[in-house]
């Protein structure tokens, strides 16, 4: 299969040949490894054992090879990190070393940080834009430039072609297979975290089932900020030996390490005018296929509604799960252009904005997500809200459907199908 132009892609055309070492960090199977091969000229792969061994006996090796130089999977020989890091500080020509890792390295690894000299960048499955459905007509770098720019456009996009995405997952490797291969290879992908990728990574576990009930009862709880202790008790109804709290902390601890879990944080800026923000994250897995393949929910299942939620009050399981496809989709473009994505919730809960995308001059975009076509003034109070609080610091307001048209309300408000929203 030919090469798909990731967004990233720019990004490292703008700054590897100035910088020495790129690590691209995301969980497995994002893509990391087809991306930086493009950039290659030496492959390591660690998950070959002879390769690792040969790493392991001579540091050196890196060095001796023709640049630039990708070692995949460095995390299996945390070594490799400070070799190279070493390797920059003799010479810090651009361009040297690519470090591809489906893993952060454990914190008992005594491995140097890299500040200074590693610049790491994170990849997620693919955005929708990234998938080749539709061009984009609405660009989020715009949005963020606080000019108020135009909104136009028409999506071929309906929910139940939404719906398909969602199930399709963001996997470059799983996306095109045939509807029950890809669901097998799904679970597969699950099953390999808990019973080899953890493993691999130095994380030992005790009770696989249990670890298995939690991330299906975290699955159920995507893109709500439920209680750990509401997602224990809907991993174990009715068990009177449930796992004890420091268990559970240290399965959520490893899953982000592994980049499996891919919570949103509360926005906290850095002048706040804003009171009694919540400060609980967001729960999201890496793809929202994880989370319908763990909950067993499937196509016909959630276009009728089915799904039971762990939250309450937060509409139903597939919006849940839109809202996940939007996260994951908005996160890859707001990276692009240095922004960080978070997400607001007041204290009494009478206000909440799904994703606050901020950019580097502290200026934000609020984005409510909608599965939905139409749309009231109800749907976009919040966001009307906000920008009554923080005036200018609002460069734009969004409201994503799954609508037809792109237009701008007479509040200011931008509405956008999902399809036509891109970096």
């Amino acid at each position: 299969m030919p090469y798909r132009t990731r967004v990233i892609d720019e990004t490292l055309d703008e700054l590897f040949p100035h910088l020495p070492v790129i690590a691209l960090e995301g969980a497995k199977g994002v893509g990391k490894t087809a991306t930086a091969s493009q950039r290659a000229a030496t492959i390591l792969n660690l998950t070959r054992p002879a390769q690792r061994e040969l790493l392991a006996a001579d540091e050196d090796y890196v060095t001796k090879v023709p640049p630039p130089v990708l070692i995949d999977e460095w995390q299996l020989e945390p070594s490799v990190w400070d070799r190279v890091r070493t390797a920059v500080d003799d010479d810090s020509d651009g361009g040297r070393f690519l470090l591809a890792g489906s893993a952060t390295v454990p914190g008992d690894a005594r491995v140097h940080s890299g500040a200074g000299r590693i610049v790491s960048l994170r990849m997620r499955p693919l955005s929708f834009a990234e998938r080749g459905l539709m061009d984009p007509s609405v660009s989020l770098r715009e949005l963020l430039a606080g000019d108020r720019p135009e909104i136009t456009g028409q999506s071929e996009f309906a929910l139940s072609d939404y719906t398909d995405e969602i199930l399709r997952s963001g996997f470059p490797g799983i996306r095109h297979l045939p509807e029950r291969a890809r669901d097998i290879q799904l679970d597969s992908y699950l099953s390999r975290i808990v019973e080899r990728e953890m493993p691999e990574n130095g994380i030992v576990i005790r009770r696989p089932s249990a670890l298995r009930a939690w991330l299906a009862a975290y699955g159920a709880a995507v893109s709500s900020d439920a209680s750990y202790s509401k997602i224990l008790d809907a991993a174990t109804p009715g068990d009177n030996e449930k796992p004890a709290r420091a268990t559970v902390d240290s399965y959520r601890e490893h899953l982000t390490r592994l980049f499996v879990l891919d919570p949103i944080p509360a926005w906290a800026p850095a002048f706040n005018p804003l009171k009694r923000l919540t400060l609980a994250p967001k729960h999201q897995l890496v793809d929202p296929a994880l989370a319908a393949r763990l909950v067993r929910v499937g196509r016909s299942g959630l276009l009728r509604g089915d799904g039971v939620r762990v939250a309450d009050g937060v509409g139903s399981w597939l919006g849940a799960l839109f809202e996940s496809l939007v996260a994951q989709s908005v996160r890859v473009y707001a990276d692009a252009v240095d922004a960080t994505t978070s997400h607001l919730r007041t204290r009494d809960t009478t206000h909440e904005i799904d994703l606050i995308v901020e950019g580097r001059d502290r200026r934000i975009v609020a984005v409510e997500v909608k599965l939905a076509a139409s749309v009231s003034d109800k749907d976009v109070r919040h966001l009307n809200w906000i920008e009554d609080q923080l005036g200018d610091q609002v460069a734009d307001k969004v409201l994503v459907t799954t609508g037809e048209y792109a237009y701008r309300r007479p509040d200011g408000v931008a509405v956008i199908p999902f399809a036509l929203l891109g970096p």
